[in-house]
């Protein structure tokens, strides 16, 4: 007996990843919508991938699969190749290691039953760190309350959500205009995108999360995916690249009137992730990086500059002036409430990062922070540089930070400054007061010691990582900011036992990796309380809110 036309065909495409492709693959089976059909779209592989794919689609008639005669090196030919295959007048896209909720099918369905007129109908994300489970939203702003846009001119920030993945598409819409995604490029959902968002009549949005997306953040340069290889000047390039294609298609489509928003884009998000990588690039790298992104960069609405926070215009302008250390500094604080450590005024007050007034009035314009208020802003507010200038492991589990305080907006007396460094892994903290005392205008020094021993820990121990921050209190107000650490200095590790011993802990002091690059103190459970502890997440179920019988409950497994 034929099997009844498919209401949603879901394509998963899959390269060398037959250990992800059955969850993926299960998140479909499981959907509240059971009439679909679901491609498994193989570029090739040459792993068992083809073994685990074929042994899914025995398993049940509603999927296919299909294997590419080569493979492609992308996303976009397994993705044509399913939607020539695809029976269903609606069409969803699935990438081999995310899923989908349960839900997802049914709800954008629904959306697109329910307005004949709608081409396409998208949800919220749910982003998943493999490292620690956490979930996030991806671009949650875009995704506040429901409703159709009839349009990309009436709501042209939804540019940035350029994912292919979390909408739903009418058949109808992909083939009325012949739209695929580009062979021979990455980021290409970029692209398919901001095409299906110019072509749309309507697009419908819930708030409703439709899509899984898994990413590791901090895998291996060898590991990583195109998105996560931000290292390799190739891939600044491909960026660069589909943005001039968007820039194309915009004014072949008669769209360039929101190209200004498209840049704004590309500012904001692509670009900015290079950006915050800078601390960890060579100078080399860096001239490589603005030899590629300069000649786009003057083809880019100054209105789009003008819409980012004043950090960010900061480090494009220094890159693209050849001030590559300085570079690295303003992004080391880019986003983080970060002072930079000198500034200078002109003779009519105006004030410009670094130790000179530029005489080229574009980098005049970009450098000027006058309206960062440094000298005016409310001390809560105050922006503060704070650097740690080396770590020294003392006995025991004490460790020594020499410090400095770049104060450019003179917020702090000249005089000795009370300052106090706060960590805390729990609910309570250590808190480790010292002095600072001024060396010139402007710039504080001192040293703190740390008892990392002295740390509150929780009853049933800590594993996880927290960085530790310098408040500064004047007039009974206080301004607490991040510590930066030498990117470089050497790891330093102890064994501490917390609650007199009985909760041992490998304690591990280090530089952040990324982003701005802050001291860090990481906990890993050691001795009896590692071994308990698979048992302890379902130790604290048992507790519920009552933390003395979590203490005994663990207690009672580590004697």
């Amino acid at each position: 007996m034929a099997m009844a036309a498919p209401e949603v065909t879901v394509t998963v495409i899959v390269y060398n990843d037959a250990e992800r492709l059955p969850r993926a693959v299960r998140s479909l089976l499981a959907q509240t919508v059971d009439n679909i059909e679901i491609i498994i779209s193989d570029d090739h592989s040459t792993d068992n991938t083809p073994e685990v794919a074929r042994e899914l689609a025995a398993s049940d008639e509603r999927i296919v699969y299909h294997r590419l005669e080569r493979n492609s090196g992308g996303c976009s030919a397994p993705r044509n190749a399913a939607i020539e295959l695809a029976r269903a007048p609606y069409l969803m896209f699935l990438d081999s290691d995310d899923e989908l909720p349960d839900n997802a099918l049914e709800t954008l369905r629904d959306l697109l039953d329910a307005d004949p007129g709608t081409d396409f109908a998208m949800g919220a994300v749910e982003r998943v760190r493999t490292d620690t489970g956490t979930v996030s939203a991806w671009f949650p702003h875009l995704f506040e309350h429901d409703r159709t846009v009839h349009g990309i001119r009436e709501e042209p920030g939804m540019l940035f959500e350029h994912l292919s993945t979390n909408k739903m598409y009418r058949r109808s819409f992909i083939d009325r205009h012949a739209l695929r995604f580009p062979l021979g490029i990455h980021y290409e959902d970029q692209l398919f995108s901001a095409q299906a968002y110019c072509l749309a009549r309507s697009f419908a949005i819930t708030t409703t999360a439709v899509y899984r997306y898994y990413f590791a953040p901090y895998e291996s340069e060898q590991a990583a995916t195109i998105s996560n290889q931000r290292h390799r000047i190739e891939n600044v390039r491909d960026r660069v690249n589909v943005a001039r294609l968007i820039d194309a298609f915009l004014d072949d489509s008669g769209h360039h009137d929101i190209k200004a928003d498209k840049d704004f884009k590309f500012l904001k998000h692509d670009l900015k992730l290079y950006c915050g990588d800078l601390p960890y690039r060579t100078p080399a790298w860096i001239k490589q990086f603005a030899d590629e992104t300069t000649p786009y960069l003057r083809t880019l609405a100054q209105e789009a500059f003008e819409r980012l926070p004043r950090d960010q215009r900061v480090v494009i302008r220094l890159v693209r002036d050849g001030r590559y250390e300085e570079a690295q500094l303003a992004a080391r604080g880019m986003g983080r409430d970060v002072a930079p450590r000198e500034v200078t005024e002109d003779s009519e007050g105006r004030v410009y990062w670094g130790p000179f007034v530029p005489a080229d009035p574009d980098s005049a314009r970009e450098l000027e922070i006058t309206d960062l208020e440094l000298r005016d802003r409310p001390f809560r507010t105050a922006l503060l540089r704070h650097e740690v200038l080396s770590v020294t492991p003392g006995p025991g589990a004490r460790m020594t930070l020499a410090l400095r305080t770049y104060d450019p907006g003179s917020q702090l007396p000249m005089g000795p400054v009370v300052a106090t460094v706060h960590l805390a892994p729990g609910r309570k903290r250590l808190s480790t007061s010292f002095r600072l005392d001024p060396v010139r205008p402007g710039v504080f020094e001192g040293s703190v010691t740390v008892d990392l021993a002295g740390v509150p820990m929780p009853p049933h121990g800590f594993a996880g990582l927290r960085h530790p921050v310098l408040a500064i209190t004047q007039h009974r107000r206080h301004r607490t900011g991040l510590l930066l650490a030498p990117l470089d200095f050497p790891r330093l590790s102890r064994t501490v036992g917390y609650h007199h011993g009985m909760a041992e802990h490998q304690v591990t002091v280090e530089p952040e990796g990324h982003g701005a690059g802050r001291i860090q103190v990481v906990w890993e459970r050691a001795g009896l309380l590692a071994r308990a502890e698979p048992h302890l997440p379902a130790l604290r179920r048992i507790a519920g809110p009552g933390v003395r019988r979590v203490r005994g409950l663990v207690r009672g497994l580590t004697r």
